[in-house]
């Protein structure tokens, strides 16, 4: 069964089996799946997605 984390804390290191690359025709980074490989979703506000290591 789940249990609940530390209060305050928040995650601690990244998502598993996710990664995220840079796009540099659109300027935005895009977040994928590791194990199928299949896009996940676009970051719109600028910046990077929190808790999700990086692809280079």
């Amino acid at each position: 069964m789940a249990k609940n984390g530390v209060p305050g804390k928040g995650r601690v290191g990244a998502v598993k089996s996710r990664s995220q690359s840079f796009n540099p025709k659109t300027g935005l980074w895009t977040k994928s799946n590791s194990k199928t490989g299949r896009f996940m979703d676009t970051k719109t506000s600028g910046g990077k997605f929190k808790g999700v290591s990086h692809k280079k």
